[in-house]
């Protein structure tokens, strides 16, 4: 892997090591260049494979290629990928199959895929060298969880329930998630009641997903009940278990016990990372404490360590919640002269603040600054702006300054 890079041609790379690159790597490379977003030279590679004399088509090569597609949204060439799996004489498996129900449920469409994933379901189910497995069973109750299908999701534990598969612990923990994020507690709560009638033992995940699902909804009493469980349990918290402690007590604005558990976990000898430091600063940020918010940011900065742009983006985020865009734009200034880069998601949270704040002078600036830096906005970015506009009083002033935002898209257009 070290000797591959953007100066070169990937093909040509490969040519050179020809001798010694086989499948293996080949999969190594799929994953890396996934994570990447080059997902395009994938295709390059596997074209390569395809003509060297060690190559023997394989289910296992298109089942990594079908998923990472999929996680790029790049349904079309799933589907080709799987046509041209079948062409070359490979006879589809459940690995394959759990790959493209995976493809298409990130696709945009979520109810189309869902129909597509349900039918691809009762295709395995007449195959019997496609059989469902506990992996395609987790990844569609998950799905459903997540569209809030609670029918589907019960006919399909049903069905499993029926099934020789038996359920496991990333099966509960999938639905449990799912319905948590929704803030669908009670469904939650059920499947708690189903795992445990099932005698599958709670995990670290299990804790930690009903701890930040019950602090989302800011039932405290219930979340402090499962903290004091984990604490009496075989497994130990992690520090995402305290860090969604203290986010999910700020966004409340229950300062001292957000603090109480940031002491807790240092008592406990946990070392905070800079996730920790982040949940902190957006806790005081909701708690109307910008001051402390900014020591710690600066405390971070003193480190020497390396800063993240989310570091900054919580500061940012900070200023902007408590109506002060113009420390922000500051600290925005700033943050290059200390060697912290803005991301797009920094643009963002300081186009949607300074529009809400109707700075247009600033929103001028940071556009100058997009059109330097080569962020080019998606229709999504100004509708999110946009959308503050709708939630403004309504007079002549406010109609001016939405024609003044239509002219300074336009002039990143241009």
């Amino acid at each position: 892997m070290r000797n591959f890079n953007d100066k070169r041609p990937l093909v040509s790379t490969l040519d050179k090591f020809v001798k010694f690159v086989r499948t293996e790597h080949c999969f190594l490379l799929f994953e890396e260049l996934g994570k990447s977003d080059k997902w395009l030279q994938c295709l390059e590679v596997f074209r390569w494979m395809q003509k060297q004399r060690w190559y023997i088509a394989d289910n296992g090569v298109y089942s990594k290629l079908i998923s990472v597609m999929g996680k790029k949204g790049q349904t079309r060439l799933a589907m080709w990928l799987f046509s041209e799996m079948r062409n070359s004489g490979c006879r589809p498996d459940t690995s394959v199959y759990n790959a493209l129900i995976t493809a298409h449920l990130h696709s945009r469409d979520k109810s189309k895929a869902l129909d597509k994933a349900l039918g691809y379901f009762d295709r395995m189910k007449g195959m019997e060298r496609c059989r469902p497995n506990i992996v395609t069973y987790n990844i569609l109750l998950r799905a459903f969880a997540q569209a809030r299908n609670v029918d589907q999701v019960n006919a399909l534990f049903k069905d499993l329930d029926e099934s020789i598969v038996t359920p496991d612990i990333f099966t509960f923990n999938g639905m449990m998630d799912a319905y948590g994020k929704n803030g669908m507690i009670m469904e939650m709560e059920s499947v708690l009641s189903s795992m445990k009638s099932n005698q599958c033992k709670p995990d670290i995940i299990t804790f930690n997903l009903l701890i930040d699902s019950y602090g989302r909804k800011q039932e405290f009493d219930k979340m402090e009940q499962v903290f004091k469980s984990l604490l009496r349990s075989k497994e130990k918290p992690t520090l995402p278990t305290f860090n969604s402690m203290i986010t999910n007590y700020g966004k409340a604005r229950l300062r001292e016990k957000a603090e109480f558990v940031f002491q807790k976990m240092t008592d406990m000898g946990y070392s905070p990372s800079f996730i920790t430091y982040e949940c902190l600063i957006m806790m005081y940020g909701f708690c109307d404490c910008v001051s402390l918010a900014r020591e710690i940011f600066d405390g971070m900065m003193a480190s020497g360590k390396e800063m993240k742009a989310s570091t900054l983006n919580a500061m940012l985020d900070v200023y902007c919640m408590n109506g002060l865009p113009m420390e922000a734009d500051m600290l925005f200034e700033n943050a290059r002269n200390t060697g912290v880069f803005p991301d797009s998601s920094t643009y963002k949270l300081l186009y949607k603040a300074y529009t809400k704040a109707n700075m247009k002078e600033l929103l001028q600036k940071l556009l100058t600054h997009m059109d330097r830096d080569g962020i080019i906005p998606s229709k999504r970015f100004f509708l999110d702006a946009l959308g503050v506009f709708g939630s403004l009083p309504t007079n002549p002033e406010s109609a001016s300054d939405h024609n003044g935002l239509t002219r300074l898209q336009d002039t990143v257009k241009t």
